[in-house]
């Protein structure tokens, strides 16, 4: 894979749009859109989010027994 930065015709980006994103998207490699052989617009891959904290261990953890009442218990 090479990080040269495609160019495309407006006409053939209209024609080709979403299988050009989806390689864009998979060989991370950025296409410039042109009109008439001027840059017009530019499309590059999206950086990856990092992911949330929150759930990261959901359905990983599992309660056994009555986790209340043995503080209860425990307080009396």
């Amino acid at each position: 894979m090479d990080n040269i930065e495609r160019e495309l015709p407006a006409g053939e980006f209209k024609a080709t749009c979403l299988k050009v994103m989806d390689d864009v998207a998979q060989d991370r490699r950025s296409v410039t859109v042109t009109k008439h052989g001027k840059p017009v617009a530019r499309l590059v891959p999206v950086k990856e989010q990092p992911g949330s904290p929150f759930g990261w261990l959901k359905g990983s953890v599992t309660l056994a027994g009555d986790i209340v009442g043995s503080a209860r218990e425990a307080a009396s």
